[in-house]
């Protein structure tokens, strides 16, 4: 049955067990000819081995929890259709797990305590077995407590069965990171007591004066009353940040200056994962433009730009075609300029390319308080701005649909109006469907986006106003027409909601502790998902075992994605196909509002079944299924959410606790 305390329970420590001097693994050196052909584990069965190990990066020393002692992990390689088995241990003295992120593998090997699995318990093996459903970029991380923060992430790359669409004359995967010296709980507490504890980039008096006189003193006195009664910062952009990250790509600080090698003229493939706990990317090579020909693992039309804004968890294939005999920079910045990650592609191996100062630091707007939307237009270049459609359902007849049995039904929402949940939009449709809000309140619920529209047109926070070309989701197509066309047969709306001096984060103002059942599906049902932001910052929302169609104007050909950047005050939709039965976690990929409650379940029912979870009973019976929810297993998640730990860590060793 689902038992939340399993589901944390592996945070509760790490082993302290170091094994010898870890070493990147083989495909994360700098390459001269792509990193990742023999570099590779390859094969139908594979040994993967979790521990605590000693690491150093930029200079300095520190502890990590990963796999086969490597900071990242090894770079898995399969091909679609192939049966795979591997054989993950556990040398941890807490319970760990590995999520095969993107994979549609059954739900009993999707890897997330408590939800599919009972997890791996220190001493043991557990033996994943599936077989690969697709091709494409993805990676593998922990699923439990907070081991990701600590290392535990790698890069898995699928090849096709049969040709590969995109031509390339070498490749390399790309893994960008956050590491912190510091201990992830300690950085959970630091959190807990005050949401800006890592925001260095507050606004200033001079700030102040600068807005007077571009705008008019009350204009600008009256914006800053405003900030100032909901007390928050319009620089709040992300909670964690350089002031105690170090950013890496595939192990290395720009100090290591990981760098790769091409001959002039050639297509050189980038598989770039963002493997971050916390860290929007903003991803370019100055004077160097990209074609991005795959998005989470998926082929899209190409599209040239010259920067995109990278959610946690989020992939893209790009090529670069270099033509001159110089050293380009990689560069992949972090959303609120306070640091950044560069590598150095370049015709000869060891060079350094100069890394770009930071640019200045963003500032939100009224439009990220879904305030002032009536600008909001095609900024930041969109490449397919004239290709922008209806984006309310493609001509979609909506009318009649049942949008009030969404499967929430029955949760207990701390003394919510459960009925501003239902909506009769029986008469609505298009884009009077698409706008309809329903305010939620609570104790969770600090904010509320007054009017949420679409920003699939925007570039991402900091990137409305550059000088070149910078991607947005409406620019994305599917290369091949989406399987599945059918309109969706209802809705759901789910608002991403929190309370930041709390540091609570959630799901309708509920966290994941609280809730009692459930988002239902039923097996083979279209259901379109309206997910409002009603927060001040961006998340990057993923969906486990299924990918959904992303209404972006694209008609037939609208990206299929697992994972999706939702700006603030934003509303957005996305179709799913429920054609895989078991439960599904939904979650913020920032690792930290995950832990502080902004998850739930997906469960898709077989038809002829009853509600509630499938979860698992034991790993030995992955279908030995129980429906309905275990009320008491809810007990002690709640701490593990708001009560920090025992932060006596010695000097911050990130792997024991």
């Amino acid at each position: 049955m689902f038992n939340r305390r399993s589901f944390l329970g592996t945070a509760l420590g790490t082993g302290a067990a170091f094994g010898a001097a870890s070493l990147l693994p083989a495909w994360a050196r700098s390459a001269s000819h792509g990193n990742t052909g023999l570099t590779a584990l390859t094969g139908s069965e594979f040994n993967l081995d979790v521990g605590e190990f000693p690491v150093k990066i930029g200079g300095r020393h520190g502890h990590a929890v990963g796999v086969n002692g490597t900071l990242p992990a090894p770079l898995i390689r399969f091909r679609e259709g192939q049966e795979v088995t591997l054989n993950v241990t556990n040398r941890l003295k807490a319970d760990t797990s590995i999520h095969w992120h993107g994979l549609l593998v059954p739900f009993h090997m999707d890897g997330v305590p408590g939800v599919s699995f009972p997890g791996i318990k220190p001493g043991e093996t557990f033996q994943y077995k599936f077989a690969v459903p697709q091709s494409g970029t993805y990676w593998y991380h922990s699923h439990s407590g907070l081991q990701e923060q600590q290392g535990h992430y790698g890069p898995l790359i699928i090849d096709p069965a049969s040709a590969d669409p995109v031509a390339y004359d070498r490749e390399y995967v790309l893994v960008l990171s956050d590491w912190s010296f510091e201990h992830p709980h300690r950085i959970f507490a630091k959190l807990k007591a005050s949401a800006e504890s890592y925001n260095f980039n507050k606004r200033t008096v001079g700030d102040f004066l600068e807005d007077a006189s571009e705008r008019g003193f009350d204009e600008a006195l009256s914006e800053r009353a405003m900030w100032g009664s909901m007390r928050m910062s319009p620089r709040d952009i992300a909670d964690v940040t350089g002031a105690t990250y170090t950013y890496l790509i595939n192990g290395h600080s720009t100090l290591d200056n990981w760098n790769g090698v091409f001959t002039p003229g050639e297509r050189v493939r980038l598989r770039i994962i963002n493997a971050s706990a916390m860290s929007i990317f903003n991803v370019r090579m100055p004077g160097l433009p990209m074609t991005v020909v795959a998005a989470d693992g998926l082929n899209v039309e190409p599209v040239e730009t010259d920067e995109f804004q990278m959610g946690v968890a989020e992939t893209y294939d790009v090529i670069i075609e270099p033509k001159d005999d110089r050293a380009y920079a990689f560069v992949a910045e972090s959303i609120d300029r306070s640091g950044q990650a560069v590598a150095t592609f370049g015709p000869r191996p060891g060079m350094r390319a100069e890394a770009p100062t930071l640019r200045p630091v963003p500032t939100l707007t009224m439009k990220d308080m879904a305030m002032d939307h009536g600008a909001h237009g095609m900024n930041g270049m969109s490449h397919r701005s004239g290709d922008m459609k209806d984006m309310s359902h493609e001509g979609h007849e909506m009318s009649g649909m049942d949008h009030s049995a969404h499967g929430m039904d029955g949760m207990d929402h701390s003394g919510h109006d459960m009925g501003e949940m239902k909506h009769d939009m029986s008469a609505m449709s298009g884009d009077d469907a698409m706008m309809t809000h329903d305010h939620k309140t609570g104790p969770g619920v600090a904010n509320t986006a007054m009017m949420p529209v679409s920003r699939l047109d925007e570039p991402g926070i900091g990137l409305e106003d550059v000088d070149h070309r910078v991607l947005t989701y409406a620019d994305l197509r599917a290369l091949e027409r989406n399987a599945d066309t059918r309109p969706p047969e209802r809705e759901l709306q789910i608002h991403l909601t929190s309370n930041m001096h709390r540091y609570m984060w959630s799901f309708d103002g509920v966290k994941f502790s609280e809730v009692t059942e459930s988002i239902r599906l039923n097996e083979g049902e279209r259901v379109r998902f309206n997910l409002v932001n009603d927060t001040m910052m961006p998340h990057p929302i993923h969906l486990h075992g299924m990918f959904f169609e992303l209404e972006n104007g694209g008609g037939d050909h609208r990206p299929r994605k697992h994972t999706v950047i939702v700006k603030p005050g934003e509303k957005l939709a996305f179709d799913v196909s429920s054609e895989h039965i078991g439960d599904w976690a939904f979650h913020c990929h920032l690792l930290y509002h995950m832990h502080a409650g902004m998850m739930n379940v997906v469960s898709v029912i077989p038809n002829g079944a009853h509600g509630g979870m499938a979860m698992p009973a034991s790993a030995d019976d992955p279908h030995a299924g129980h429906h309905g929810m275990d009320h008491d297993s809810h007990n002690g998640h709640q701490d593990m959410q708001d009560e920090p730990h025992d932060m006596d860590h010695g000097a911050d060793h990130g792997g024991h606790h």
